[in-house]
């Protein structure tokens, strides 16, 4: 007797998103200092009609939420596991920016492991030395 195979929660979530008539959904990941370029890029695809995610906290220029050092090394690990949320949610992901750090490395590694398909706007900067299909 063979029983049916059960829908991962990626393949429930494409299922929904496909039902509701949910366009595709992109996550921006990069350093914080390329925040106007990811602005761009935002809008870019917004308009082209995509849902677009990308980080709101630049924890590198000041503000009151994360004066505290405590809070602001608590935050850090907040955002970080939000982003990572963000990228399971996303069909594919955009990398902006000339450059890739360890925190930006680290979302890339995950985004492959999640199978999300990862496109960068340079290119050259890709770990892997080639684009995604």
């Amino acid at each position: 007797m063979s029983y049916p195979q059960l829908y991962t929660p990626e393949e429930h979530l494409a299922a929904a998103q496909d039902k509701l008539g949910i366009p595709p959904i992109v996550v921006i990941c990069g350093s914080t200092r390329f925040m106007a370029e990811m602005a761009d890029a935002d809008r870019a695809l917004t308009w082209a009609g995509n849902i677009v995610i990308k980080p709101a906290c630049d924890m590198k220029a000041p503000h009151p939420l994360w004066d505290d050092p405590d809070e602001a090394e608590a935050g850090k690990k907040r955002l970080d596991d939000l982003h990572r949320a963000k990228i399971r949610l996303a069909n594919w992901v955009l990398v902006v920016g000339d450059y890739v750090g360890d925190s930006t490395l680290a979302e890339i590694k995950y985004a492959r492991e999640k199978g999300k398909t990862v496109h960068f706007t340079h290119p050259e900067v890709d770990p892997q030395g080639t684009p995604d299909a």
